[in-house]
Protein backbone atom coordinates (compact mmCIF):
# COMPACT_ATOMS: atom_id res chain seq x y z
CA UNK A 1 0.00 0.00 0.00
CA UNK A 2 1.36 3.43 -0.97
CA UNK A 3 1.37 5.89 1.95
CA UNK A 4 -1.00 8.84 1.68
CA UNK A 5 0.67 11.84 0.08
CA UNK A 6 3.74 9.90 -1.10
CA UNK A 7 5.32 10.87 -4.42
CA UNK A 8 7.30 8.37 -6.46
CA UNK A 9 11.01 9.37 -6.43
CA UNK A 10 11.25 9.10 -10.21
CA UNK A 11 8.29 11.46 -10.54
CA UNK A 12 10.07 13.87 -8.19
CA UNK A 13 13.28 13.61 -10.21
CA UNK A 14 11.35 14.18 -13.45
CA UNK A 15 10.57 17.72 -12.25
CA UNK A 16 14.26 18.55 -11.74
CA UNK A 17 17.28 19.41 -13.86
CA UNK A 18 20.86 18.24 -13.57
CA UNK A 19 23.65 20.78 -13.01
CA UNK A 20 24.17 21.32 -16.74
CA UNK A 21 20.49 22.00 -17.40
CA UNK A 22 19.59 18.57 -18.78
CA UNK A 23 16.43 16.95 -17.40
CA UNK A 24 17.65 15.03 -14.35
CA UNK A 25 15.77 11.86 -15.20
CA UNK A 26 17.61 11.62 -18.53
CA UNK A 27 20.92 11.37 -16.64
CA UNK A 28 19.74 8.44 -14.49
CA UNK A 29 20.41 5.13 -16.22
CA UNK A 30 17.94 2.20 -15.92
CA UNK A 31 20.02 0.37 -13.30
CA UNK A 32 20.04 3.46 -11.07
CA UNK A 33 16.32 4.00 -11.55
CA UNK A 34 15.80 0.41 -10.43
CA UNK A 35 17.78 1.10 -7.25
CA UNK A 36 15.71 4.19 -6.42
CA UNK A 37 12.50 2.32 -7.13
CA UNK A 38 13.45 -0.71 -5.03
CA UNK A 39 14.76 1.24 -2.04
CA UNK A 40 12.43 4.24 -1.96
CA UNK A 41 9.20 2.94 -3.46
CA UNK A 42 8.53 -0.56 -2.10
CA UNK A 43 5.96 -0.86 0.71
CA UNK A 44 4.28 -3.51 2.83
CA UNK A 45 0.53 -3.86 3.34
CA UNK A 46 0.59 -1.13 6.01
CA UNK A 47 2.32 1.40 3.79
CA UNK A 48 5.65 1.04 5.62
CA UNK A 49 8.78 1.01 3.40
CA UNK A 50 10.06 -2.55 3.02
CA UNK A 51 13.69 -1.43 2.81
CA UNK A 52 15.30 0.30 5.78
CA UNK A 53 18.97 -0.41 4.95
CA UNK A 54 20.60 -0.01 1.53
CA UNK A 55 24.21 -0.84 0.68
CA UNK A 56 25.19 0.52 -2.73
CA UNK A 57 28.71 0.08 -4.08
CA UNK A 58 30.42 0.58 -7.40
CA UNK A 59 33.65 2.04 -8.75
CA UNK A 60 34.63 5.70 -8.97
CA UNK A 61 32.76 8.06 -11.34
CA UNK A 62 29.61 5.92 -11.30
CA UNK A 63 27.22 8.39 -9.61
CA UNK A 64 27.36 6.83 -6.12
CA UNK A 65 27.50 10.14 -4.28
CA UNK A 66 25.02 11.80 -6.63
CA UNK A 67 22.50 9.05 -5.93
CA UNK A 68 23.05 9.39 -2.19
CA UNK A 69 22.38 13.15 -2.38
CA UNK A 70 19.29 12.61 -4.55
CA UNK A 71 17.88 10.01 -2.15
CA UNK A 72 18.54 12.35 0.78
CA UNK A 73 16.81 15.29 -0.92
CA UNK A 74 13.83 13.10 -1.78
CA UNK A 75 13.44 11.95 1.81
CA UNK A 76 14.07 15.46 3.14
CA UNK A 77 11.74 17.40 0.84
CA UNK A 78 8.84 15.25 -0.36
CA UNK A 79 8.56 12.23 1.90
CA UNK A 80 5.32 12.44 3.98
CA UNK A 81 6.27 11.92 7.61
CA UNK A 82 4.30 12.87 10.70
CA UNK A 83 7.53 12.77 12.74
CA UNK A 84 9.38 15.26 10.56
CA UNK A 85 12.01 15.08 7.86
CA UNK A 86 15.32 15.47 9.67
CA UNK A 87 18.24 13.69 8.05
CA UNK A 88 22.01 13.29 7.95
CA UNK A 89 24.66 12.69 5.35
CA UNK A 90 27.93 11.63 6.97
CA UNK A 91 31.05 11.93 4.84
CA UNK A 92 34.37 10.19 5.34
CA UNK A 93 36.21 13.42 6.17
CA UNK A 94 35.88 17.21 6.17
CA UNK A 95 36.81 17.62 2.50
CA UNK A 96 34.34 15.00 1.38
CA UNK A 97 31.62 16.59 3.54
CA UNK A 98 32.34 19.87 1.77
CA UNK A 99 32.09 18.16 -1.63
CA UNK A 100 28.78 16.51 -0.69
CA UNK A 101 27.32 19.76 0.61
CA UNK A 102 28.54 21.58 -2.50
CA UNK A 103 26.79 19.07 -4.77
CA UNK A 104 23.55 19.37 -2.78
CA UNK A 105 23.71 23.17 -2.95
CA UNK A 106 24.37 23.11 -6.71
CA UNK A 107 21.40 20.82 -7.29
CA UNK A 108 19.17 23.14 -5.31
CA UNK A 109 20.53 26.22 -7.12
CA UNK A 110 19.87 24.55 -10.49
CA UNK A 111 16.25 23.95 -9.50
CA UNK A 112 14.30 27.04 -8.38
CA UNK A 113 11.43 24.76 -7.34
CA UNK A 114 13.73 23.40 -4.60
CA UNK A 115 15.45 26.68 -3.75
CA UNK A 116 12.10 28.21 -2.86
CA UNK A 117 11.50 25.54 -0.23
CA UNK A 118 14.76 25.63 1.75
CA UNK A 119 17.37 27.79 3.39
CA UNK A 120 21.04 26.88 2.94
CA UNK A 121 23.19 27.21 6.09
CA UNK A 122 26.86 26.43 6.75
CA UNK A 123 26.52 22.66 6.79
CA UNK A 124 22.80 22.06 6.55
CA UNK A 125 19.72 22.47 4.39
CA UNK A 126 16.71 23.69 6.35
CA UNK A 127 13.10 23.34 5.23
CA UNK A 128 11.36 26.70 5.35
CA UNK A 129 8.21 25.12 6.78
CA UNK A 130 10.12 23.94 9.87
CA UNK A 131 9.59 20.28 9.03
CA UNK A 132 13.23 19.27 9.18
CA UNK A 133 16.94 19.85 8.59
CA UNK A 134 19.35 17.85 6.44
CA UNK A 135 22.83 18.03 8.00
CA UNK A 136 25.94 17.15 5.98
CA UNK A 137 28.90 16.49 8.24
CA UNK A 138 32.19 14.60 8.53
CA UNK A 139 31.44 11.34 10.33
CA UNK A 140 33.63 12.28 13.30
CA UNK A 141 31.48 15.40 13.91
CA UNK A 142 28.25 13.44 14.14
CA UNK A 143 28.88 11.76 17.49
CA UNK A 144 26.70 14.36 19.22
CA UNK A 145 23.74 13.27 17.11
CA UNK A 146 23.35 10.13 19.21
CA UNK A 147 19.73 9.68 20.19
CA UNK A 148 18.38 12.01 17.49
CA UNK A 149 15.45 10.84 15.41
CA UNK A 150 15.58 11.06 11.61
CA UNK A 151 13.95 9.55 8.54
CA UNK A 152 17.17 9.31 6.51
CA UNK A 153 20.84 8.82 7.27
CA UNK A 154 23.39 8.41 4.51
CA UNK A 155 27.01 7.31 4.88
CA UNK A 156 29.27 8.41 2.03
CA UNK A 157 32.16 5.92 2.19
CA UNK A 158 32.66 3.54 5.11
CA UNK A 159 35.63 1.68 3.61
CA UNK A 160 37.83 3.05 6.40
CA UNK A 161 35.54 2.14 9.31
CA UNK A 162 37.29 -0.29 11.65
CA UNK A 163 34.40 -0.86 14.05
CA UNK A 164 30.68 -0.31 14.54
CA UNK A 165 30.90 2.50 17.10
CA UNK A 166 29.48 5.29 14.95
CA UNK A 167 27.01 3.04 13.16
CA UNK A 168 25.64 1.85 16.49
CA UNK A 169 25.56 5.34 17.98
CA UNK A 170 23.49 6.57 15.03
CA UNK A 171 21.23 3.54 14.72
CA UNK A 172 17.68 4.47 13.66
CA UNK A 173 15.02 5.25 16.25
CA UNK A 174 12.96 2.03 16.51
CA UNK A 175 9.78 4.09 16.64
CA UNK A 176 10.55 5.51 13.17
CA UNK A 177 9.36 2.67 10.94
CA UNK A 178 10.12 4.80 7.89
CA UNK A 179 13.78 5.47 8.84
CA UNK A 180 16.22 4.59 6.06
CA UNK A 181 20.00 4.03 6.22
CA UNK A 182 21.73 4.41 2.85
CA UNK A 183 25.42 3.46 2.59
CA UNK A 184 27.54 4.01 -0.48
CA UNK A 185 31.19 2.96 -0.53
CA UNK A 186 34.21 1.55 -2.26
CA UNK A 187 35.44 -1.84 -1.10
CA UNK A 188 37.06 -1.93 2.32
CA UNK A 189 40.84 -1.82 2.58
CA UNK A 190 40.69 -4.24 5.55
CA UNK A 191 38.37 -6.84 4.10
CA UNK A 192 38.06 -9.19 7.09
CA UNK A 193 35.24 -10.31 9.41
CA UNK A 194 34.42 -7.72 12.05
CA UNK A 195 34.97 -4.80 9.67
CA UNK A 196 31.51 -3.26 9.03
CA UNK A 197 31.68 -3.08 5.25
CA UNK A 198 32.95 -6.66 4.97
CA UNK A 199 30.15 -7.91 7.22
CA UNK A 200 27.47 -5.92 5.38
CA UNK A 201 28.62 -7.28 2.01
CA UNK A 202 28.53 -10.83 3.34
CA UNK A 203 25.02 -10.23 4.70
CA UNK A 204 23.98 -8.86 1.31
CA UNK A 205 25.35 -11.92 -0.46
CA UNK A 206 23.50 -14.24 1.93
CA UNK A 207 20.27 -12.39 1.29
CA UNK A 208 18.81 -13.35 4.65
CA UNK A 209 17.72 -9.82 5.68
CA UNK A 210 14.40 -9.00 3.98
CA UNK A 211 14.71 -5.30 4.81
CA UNK A 212 18.21 -4.88 3.34
CA UNK A 213 18.82 -3.85 -0.26
CA UNK A 214 22.21 -4.81 -1.68
CA UNK A 215 23.60 -3.44 -4.94
CA UNK A 216 27.27 -4.08 -5.71
CA UNK A 217 29.43 -3.71 -8.79
CA UNK A 218 33.09 -4.79 -8.61
CA UNK A 219 35.61 -6.37 -10.93
CA UNK A 220 35.00 -9.82 -9.47
CA UNK A 221 31.35 -9.66 -8.39
CA UNK A 222 28.09 -7.93 -9.17
CA UNK A 223 24.51 -8.28 -7.97
CA UNK A 224 23.25 -7.16 -11.38
CA UNK A 225 22.00 -10.19 -13.31
CA UNK A 226 21.92 -8.17 -16.55
CA UNK A 227 25.72 -7.83 -16.65
CA UNK A 228 27.01 -10.37 -19.22
CA UNK A 229 29.02 -13.29 -17.87
CA UNK A 230 31.88 -12.45 -20.24
CA UNK A 231 32.06 -8.80 -19.08
CA UNK A 232 35.54 -7.54 -18.28
CA UNK A 233 36.33 -6.54 -14.66
CA UNK A 234 36.24 -2.90 -15.79
CA UNK A 235 32.78 -3.31 -17.31
CA UNK A 236 31.50 -5.20 -14.27
CA UNK A 237 32.62 -2.51 -11.81
CA UNK A 238 31.61 0.53 -13.87
CA UNK A 239 27.97 0.28 -14.95
CA UNK A 240 27.88 4.01 -15.81
CA UNK A 241 30.96 4.09 -18.06
CA UNK A 242 28.79 4.85 -21.10
CA UNK A 243 27.86 8.18 -19.50
CA UNK A 244 31.49 9.35 -19.42
CA UNK A 245 31.87 9.85 -23.15
CA UNK A 246 35.51 8.82 -22.78
CA UNK A 247 36.26 5.26 -23.89
CA UNK A 248 39.96 5.58 -22.99
CA UNK A 249 39.48 6.79 -19.40
CA UNK A 250 39.99 3.46 -17.61
CA UNK A 251 42.94 2.44 -19.79
CA UNK A 252 44.54 5.80 -19.00
CA UNK A 253 43.94 5.37 -15.27
CA UNK A 254 45.35 1.85 -15.36
CA UNK A 255 48.57 3.16 -16.88
CA UNK A 256 48.91 6.02 -14.40
CA UNK A 257 47.90 4.45 -11.09
CA UNK A 258 49.56 1.76 -8.98
CA UNK A 259 47.70 -1.53 -9.34
CA UNK A 260 46.37 -1.39 -5.77
CA UNK A 261 44.93 2.10 -6.33
CA UNK A 262 43.41 1.18 -9.67
CA UNK A 263 41.83 -1.94 -8.18
CA UNK A 264 40.22 -0.04 -5.33
CA UNK A 265 39.11 3.07 -7.22
CA UNK A 266 38.15 1.63 -10.58
CA UNK A 267 37.48 -2.06 -9.94
CA UNK A 268 35.96 -1.59 -6.47
CA UNK A 269 38.23 -4.29 -5.06
CA UNK A 270 40.08 -4.22 -1.71
CA UNK A 271 43.29 -2.18 -1.76
CA UNK A 272 46.34 -2.05 0.49
CA UNK A 273 46.92 -0.10 3.74
CA UNK A 274 49.53 2.56 4.38
CA UNK A 275 52.83 0.93 5.30
CA UNK A 276 52.02 -2.25 3.37
CA UNK A 277 54.92 -4.70 3.56
CA UNK A 278 54.62 -6.12 0.05
CA UNK A 279 54.35 -4.26 -3.23
CA UNK A 280 50.75 -4.58 -4.40
CA UNK A 281 51.77 -4.78 -8.06
CA UNK A 282 54.12 -7.66 -7.28
CA UNK A 283 51.42 -9.54 -5.36
CA UNK A 284 48.85 -9.12 -8.13
CA UNK A 285 51.40 -10.08 -10.80
CA UNK A 286 52.29 -13.27 -8.91
CA UNK A 287 48.68 -14.48 -8.85
CA UNK A 288 47.87 -16.88 -11.68
CA UNK A 289 44.35 -15.93 -12.75
CA UNK A 290 41.81 -18.69 -12.19
CA UNK A 291 44.26 -21.11 -10.59
CA UNK A 292 42.74 -22.45 -7.36
CA UNK A 293 44.82 -25.63 -6.85
CA UNK A 294 47.40 -27.68 -8.70
CA UNK A 295 47.14 -31.47 -8.32
CA UNK A 296 50.10 -33.73 -7.65
CA UNK A 297 52.46 -34.09 -10.59
CA UNK A 298 55.00 -36.90 -10.76
CA UNK A 299 58.61 -35.75 -10.63
CA UNK A 300 57.89 -32.72 -8.44
CA UNK A 301 59.27 -32.36 -4.92
CA UNK A 302 56.63 -30.83 -2.69
CA UNK A 303 56.91 -29.06 0.66
CA UNK A 304 54.16 -28.50 3.22
CA UNK A 305 53.86 -25.76 5.83
CA UNK A 306 51.06 -25.47 8.36
CA UNK A 307 49.82 -22.60 10.53
CA UNK A 308 47.76 -24.30 13.22
CA UNK A 309 45.13 -22.76 15.47
CA UNK A 310 43.40 -23.57 18.71
CA UNK A 311 40.11 -23.32 16.86
CA UNK A 312 38.51 -20.47 18.81
CA UNK A 313 39.28 -17.48 16.56
CA UNK A 314 42.18 -17.96 14.13
CA UNK A 315 41.99 -20.33 11.19
CA UNK A 316 44.25 -23.33 10.68
CA UNK A 317 45.84 -23.28 7.20
CA UNK A 318 47.99 -25.68 5.19
CA UNK A 319 50.17 -24.63 2.25
CA UNK A 320 51.91 -26.94 -0.23
CA UNK A 321 54.45 -25.72 -2.78
CA UNK A 322 57.19 -26.93 -5.13
CA UNK A 323 60.14 -25.44 -6.99
CA UNK A 324 59.94 -25.44 -10.79
CA UNK A 325 63.50 -25.65 -12.12
CA UNK A 326 62.36 -24.80 -15.66
CA UNK A 327 60.85 -21.43 -14.71
CA UNK A 328 63.05 -20.92 -11.62
CA UNK A 329 59.94 -20.17 -9.59
CA UNK A 330 58.46 -21.45 -6.37
CA UNK A 331 54.87 -22.47 -7.08
CA UNK A 332 52.02 -22.64 -4.58
CA UNK A 333 50.08 -25.80 -5.39
CA UNK A 334 47.53 -25.97 -2.57
CA UNK A 335 46.26 -23.74 0.22
CA UNK A 336 43.42 -24.87 2.44
CA UNK A 337 41.91 -24.07 5.81
CA UNK A 338 39.79 -26.10 8.18
CA UNK A 339 36.19 -26.86 7.22
CA UNK A 340 33.87 -24.09 8.39
CA UNK A 341 34.65 -20.92 10.29
CA UNK A 342 35.95 -20.69 13.86
CA UNK A 343 35.15 -22.04 16.34
CA UNK A 344 36.14 -25.51 15.16
CA UNK A 345 37.84 -28.65 16.41
CA UNK A 346 41.52 -28.28 15.41
CA UNK A 347 41.97 -32.04 15.34
CA UNK A 348 39.42 -32.20 12.54
CA UNK A 349 41.66 -29.76 10.70
CA UNK A 350 44.67 -32.05 11.22
CA UNK A 351 42.77 -34.96 9.68
CA UNK A 352 41.76 -32.81 6.71
CA UNK A 353 45.34 -31.62 6.19
CA UNK A 354 46.76 -35.14 6.37
CA UNK A 355 44.31 -36.18 3.64
CA UNK A 356 45.69 -33.36 1.48
CA UNK A 357 49.38 -33.90 2.30
CA UNK A 358 49.61 -37.62 1.51
CA UNK A 359 48.51 -37.45 -2.16
CA UNK A 360 51.43 -35.10 -2.79
CA UNK A 361 53.80 -37.85 -1.70
CA UNK A 362 54.77 -36.09 1.52
CA UNK A 363 55.53 -37.60 4.88
CA UNK A 364 56.53 -34.36 6.60
CA UNK A 365 54.98 -30.99 7.40
CA UNK A 366 56.73 -27.94 8.86
CA UNK A 367 55.03 -25.58 11.30
CA UNK A 368 55.53 -23.48 14.41
CA UNK A 369 55.70 -24.69 17.98
CA UNK A 370 52.13 -23.59 18.79
CA UNK A 371 50.35 -25.74 21.41
CA UNK A 372 53.47 -27.66 22.35
CA UNK A 373 53.29 -31.34 21.38
CA UNK A 374 49.53 -31.48 20.82
CA UNK A 375 49.38 -31.03 17.05
CA UNK A 376 52.77 -32.62 16.51
CA UNK A 377 51.44 -35.78 18.14
CA UNK A 378 48.25 -35.64 16.04
CA UNK A 379 50.21 -35.43 12.79
CA UNK A 380 52.67 -38.11 13.93
CA UNK A 381 49.79 -40.49 14.79
CA UNK A 382 48.52 -40.05 11.22
CA UNK A 383 51.92 -40.93 9.77
CA UNK A 384 53.10 -37.36 9.05
CA UNK A 385 56.26 -36.14 10.77
CA UNK A 386 55.85 -32.61 12.20
CA UNK A 387 59.02 -30.53 12.10
CA UNK A 388 59.18 -27.27 14.04
CA UNK A 389 60.20 -24.43 11.73
CA UNK A 390 63.70 -23.02 12.04
CA UNK A 391 62.35 -19.66 10.87
CA UNK A 392 60.13 -17.24 12.72
CA UNK A 393 57.12 -15.84 10.91
CA UNK A 394 58.98 -12.55 10.39
CA UNK A 395 61.94 -14.45 8.91
CA UNK A 396 59.62 -16.23 6.48
CA UNK A 397 58.16 -12.96 5.25
CA UNK A 398 61.62 -11.41 4.98
CA UNK A 399 62.79 -14.28 2.77
CA UNK A 400 59.59 -14.29 0.74
CA UNK A 401 59.64 -10.59 -0.17
CA UNK A 402 62.72 -10.51 -2.48
CA UNK A 403 61.49 -13.62 -4.27
CA UNK A 404 58.09 -11.96 -4.77
CA UNK A 405 59.68 -8.75 -6.08
CA UNK A 406 61.90 -10.72 -8.44
CA UNK A 407 58.91 -12.54 -9.95
CA UNK A 408 60.12 -15.88 -8.58
CA UNK A 409 56.82 -17.07 -7.07
CA UNK A 410 53.44 -18.14 -8.43
CA UNK A 411 50.39 -17.72 -6.20
CA UNK A 412 46.96 -19.25 -6.30
CA UNK A 413 43.99 -17.06 -7.16
CA UNK A 414 42.39 -17.12 -3.70
CA UNK A 415 40.76 -13.92 -2.35
CA UNK A 416 41.69 -14.48 1.29
CA UNK A 417 45.36 -15.08 0.44
CA UNK A 418 45.47 -11.99 -1.74
CA UNK A 419 43.78 -9.88 0.92
CA UNK A 420 46.19 -10.97 3.66
CA UNK A 421 49.30 -10.46 1.53
CA UNK A 422 48.13 -6.97 0.54
CA UNK A 423 47.39 -5.93 4.12
CA UNK A 424 50.54 -7.11 5.90
CA UNK A 425 52.48 -4.13 7.24
CA UNK A 426 55.93 -3.32 8.58
CA UNK A 427 55.49 -2.66 12.30
CA UNK A 428 57.41 -0.34 14.57
CA UNK A 429 59.84 -3.14 15.32
CA UNK A 430 60.66 -3.37 11.62
CA UNK A 431 59.10 -6.82 11.37
CA UNK A 432 56.38 -7.74 8.90
CA UNK A 433 53.11 -8.72 10.54
CA UNK A 434 49.37 -8.26 10.26
CA UNK A 435 47.51 -5.19 11.51
CA UNK A 436 46.09 -5.56 15.02
CA UNK A 437 42.77 -7.35 14.74
CA UNK A 438 43.59 -8.85 11.32
CA UNK A 439 44.79 -12.36 10.50
CA UNK A 440 47.67 -13.68 8.40
CA UNK A 441 47.20 -17.45 8.66
CA UNK A 442 46.73 -17.94 4.89
CA UNK A 443 49.67 -15.66 4.09
CA UNK A 444 51.89 -17.39 6.64
CA UNK A 445 51.11 -20.91 5.42
CA UNK A 446 51.56 -19.93 1.77
CA UNK A 447 54.81 -18.02 2.31
CA UNK A 448 56.15 -20.76 4.58
CA UNK A 449 55.59 -23.41 1.92
CA UNK A 450 57.04 -21.20 -0.84
CA UNK A 451 60.18 -20.40 1.16
CA UNK A 452 60.71 -24.11 1.85
CA UNK A 453 60.29 -24.85 -1.85
CA UNK A 454 62.74 -22.15 -2.90
CA UNK A 455 65.26 -23.47 -0.37
CA UNK A 456 65.22 -26.81 -2.16
CA UNK A 457 66.55 -25.08 -5.27
CA UNK A 458 69.82 -24.33 -3.44
CA UNK A 459 70.50 -27.40 -1.31
CA UNK A 460 73.95 -26.20 -0.33
CA UNK A 461 72.63 -22.97 1.16
CA UNK A 462 73.29 -22.42 4.83
CA UNK A 463 70.18 -23.13 6.89
CA UNK A 464 69.47 -20.37 9.44
CA UNK A 465 68.27 -21.52 12.81
CA UNK A 466 65.78 -19.29 14.59
CA UNK A 467 63.45 -20.03 17.42
CA UNK A 468 59.80 -19.30 16.68
CA UNK A 469 58.52 -16.12 18.29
Amino acid sequence: MIPAGAINPLVFFSKLKWLDGRPLLETIEPYRRAIFDSVLWTFDDDGVPVINFALVGRAKKNWKTADLILAALYRHLVWPSSAGNDGFILANDLQQAGDDLSLAKKLIAANPILAAEVTIATNEIIRNDGRGTLRILPARDAAGAHGKTYNFIGFDEIHGYRNYDLLEALAPDPTRRDALTWITSYASIRNVPGIPLHDYIEAGKRGDDPRMYFSWYSGSFTTDATVPEDATPEQRANPSMASWGNADYLAQQKRRLPTSKFRRLHLNEPGAPQGAAFDADAVISAIVDGRKRLPYEAGRTYHAFVDMSGGSSDEAVLGIAYYDAATKRSVLASLMSQTGRPPFNPRDAVRKFVAEIKPYGLAKVVGDAYAGLTFRSDFESAGIHYEVSRRSKADIYDEFEPKLNAGEVELLDLPKLQEQLLTLVVGRSGKIDHIAGDRDDHANAACGALVLASESATPTARILTFSWT
